[in-house]
């Protein structure tokens, strides 16, 4: 029986490989970026437009309040990642120098443009989402229920893939997923509720 100590020291196993026999570091990076920007893309633009369908706001209102969050988001996860794996990409070129390379390889080193871009598309790709199923025709009342049920689905299968690619417990990663981000669109309903009542 496979415990999930096993799976750690396989999934180290893996990350120690060389390109040919396993996915790389490049490809982990892109991965661990995809699936980063996914759930954040699905959470922060389900919780700005259920926040602001809370407020009683028109479709175009909330419309363009998505689509900016939308645009500010796949931005900001683009820059963020930059930064954070230029960062790493230093490391690993001073273990390298030093004569303790990080990977196998000098073409294997994280590239934070893949992890920008990733982050960037797999941000847009979630955010899309939220932002399709409210702009749907729902009556005001379904509106929110219906956008909130599609983030809960999406965050399920986020949190299932990221389990399923590192080794990690599959029910503890959707669980995670889905409070966080139920909590999200909760407060940010409850604030634009007040909001809307003191408007």
């Amino acid at each position: 029986m496979t415990t999930t100590s096993d799976r750690v020291v396989g999934f180290g196993a893996l990350l120690r490989r060389t390109p040919r026999r396993a996915a790389s570091n490049a490809g982990l990076n892109r991965l661990r970026a995809g699936v980063l920007g996914a759930n954040d893309g699905i959470v922060s633009v389900g919780a700005t437009v259920v926040g602001v369908a809370g407020a009683a706001a028109s479709t175009s209102t909330i419309a363009l309040a998505g689509g900016a969050a939308l645009l500010a988001g796949a931005l900001s996860m683009a820059s963020g990642e930059y930064v954070s794996v230029s960062s790493q990409r230093d490391a690993e070129r001073v273990a390298a120098a030093s004569g303790r390379p990080i990977t196998d390889a000098d073409h294997d080193l994280t590239n934070p443009w893949q992890a920008a871009l990733a982050s960037m598309l797999a941000f847009t790709a979630g955010a899309l989402i939220p932002l399709l199923v409210v702009l749907a025709p729902w009556t005001t009342a379904a509106r929110v229920p219906a956008t909130f049920a599609a983030v809960l689905v999406a965050l399920v299968l986020t949190g299932w893939a990221s389990a399923r690619f590192t080794g990690a417990s599959h029910g503890r990663s959707v669980l995670r997923n889905v409070l966080g981000g139920s909590l999200a669109m909760a407060v940010t309903y409850g604030v634009g509720a007040l909001v809307g009542v003191a408007l």
